[in-house]
């Protein structure tokens, strides 16, 4: 494993293979969403399903992503990002986004309509909700990043279903 971790517990960690890692974390089932940046470093989206809050006091969150993507130097930089959470409907945004059509970073906004917040990152104006961070920290763990971002902005989009990812398959929820 590379990347730096704090061992808790009193014997040494034996992970299981990543293969059967990611087959069970297949059925966990998790929101959809489209984080965004732009900034000093660009303009830069993905798709990701790990993102979690970690409080409300302040208002803050966390998004994963891997070190190898295209994304992680442009996010780094700009020190902003977005998370859109995707409505049912908008399977097709999301593969964009995940990189399933051959389309990088600035060309994903042709779909879909943009507009910005407080800190300049794009905001999709179908998503269900919208979280407008800035990063305050940024960890490396094993082969992903962990980005805490502080909440300065919400918009609360059209009430309707949310799309999730299960079992491989997008799900309306």
């Amino acid at each position: 494993m590379d990347g730096a971790f704090t061992v808790v517990a009193p014997e040494p960690v034996a992970c299981i293979e990543p293969a059967v890692f990611r087959e069970a974390m297949a059925k966990l089932g998790a929101a959809v969403h489209v984080v965004t940046t732009a900034g000093p470093g660009g303009k830069s989206g993905f798709t990701a399903t790990a993102v979690c809050s970690v409080s409300d006091e302040p208002a803050m969150l966390l998004v994963c992503l891997n070190r190898r993507s295209n994304s992680a130097p442009v996010l780094a930089q700009n020190g902003v990002f977005c998370v859109n959470t995707l409505g049912a409907d908008e399977s097709k945004l999301a593969d964009m986004f995940a990189g399933r059509s051959g389309v990088h970073l600035e060309e994903r906004f042709a779909i879909g309509e943009w507009t910005t917040l407080k800190t300049g990152s794009p905001v999709l104006a179908s998503a269900v909700v919208a979280f407008d961070c800035r990063t305050i920290e940024i960890k490396a763990v094993a082969s992903h990043n962990v980005f805490f971002g502080a909440v300065e902005a919400v918009r609360l989009g059209p009430s309707g279903q949310a799309l999730v990812y299960h079992d491989r398959l997008y799900k309306p929820v």
